[in-house]
């Protein structure tokens, strides 16, 4: 595993690393290959994944996403983050396919985000009121409705981010999750760019205090939340801000492909 993953899933926080990138891969392979879950190895177990999920997606490696995938299924905890986790793999499997035929083989996105949905779905019957599951289901509608032009997934997403927001109005993810369906969506379909550049602004800010606290779990997007700004600034003809918010996502992940062929398109002008 490549060494730039414990700066990709860092905090701001000096940036510290979590130690040897191969000894964090040993020590999550022990840690997911164990019977027992208990509290603070599940804790440690799924942080460790969930950086490994993140680094997948930011490098665009769909057959280490899959893998990822597998590893979740194996585990026998089945608790709400077992779910989460197995809904985050398939969201970002979604990302990837639908950024062009063949990105993941043999799915397509709305397949793929379907398969996310049902995974929060079980989650969300026995945790009601998990905003960050509510938030991250949210995130697969929108992006099965962009995908399959489905209108009733349009629906599902607002309700659900919407009472996210009710649950946790200052969640970074939450907030996150909320500005992208307003981006991502049709206005037909709620969608609002303008709507979401405001509270893109709202999120990154976010993130940022999370970041200058203690590590929360779960704790991915960040990155995500810059370079999506950045594509926002960029639609309203603000390239310096859109490239200021590019230049942040890659100090948190350096090998963010997305942003890192945003930021030469803006250099090549």
């Amino acid at each position: 595993m490549p060494g730039n993953l414990a700066r990709t899933h860092g905090r701001r926080r000096g940036l510290r690393p979590h130690g040897c990138a191969l000894c964090a891969v040993a020590l999550a392979a022990a840690a997911l290959a164990s019977v027992s879950f208990s509290a603070p190895r599940a804790e440690v177990s799924w942080r460790d994944l969930e950086g490994r999920i993140q680094y997948s997606y930011y490098t665009e490696d769909a057959p280490a996403l899959r893998s990822l995938a597998e590893t979740v299924a194996l585990d026998e905890s089945r608790d709400r983050l077992h779910g989460y986790y197995a809904g985050l793999v398939a969201w970002r499997l979604a990302q990837l396919a639908a950024q062009g035929p063949g990105a993941v083989r043999g799915a397509s996105a709305a397949h793929l985000a379907r398969r996310c949905v049902g995974e929060l779905d079980a989650t969300l019957a026995a945790a009601t009121d998990f905003a960050e599951g509510l938030a991250l289901r949210a995130a697969c509608l929108a992006t099965e409705a962009d995908s399959a032009h489905a209108g009733h997934a349009a629906r599902g997403a607002r309700r659900d981010i919407g009472r996210a927001l009710r649950l946790a109005a200052r969640n970074p993810r939450v907030l996150l999750i909320d500005a992208m369906s307003d981006y991502q969506l049709a206005p037909e379909r709620g969608g609002d760019k303008e709507r979401a550049l405001a509270k893109l602004r709202q999120a990154v800010a976010a993130f940022e205090l999370e970041r200058a606290g203690t590590e929360q779990l779960p704790g991915w997007g960040a990155a995500e939340a810059y370079l999506l700004l950045a594509r926002d600034l960029l639609d309203h003809g603000e390239a310096l801000g859109a490239r200021d918010a590019l230049e942040h996502a890659l100090l948190i992940a350096p090998d963010y492909a997305q942003a890192r062929r945003l930021m030469a398109q803006i250099l090549s002008g």
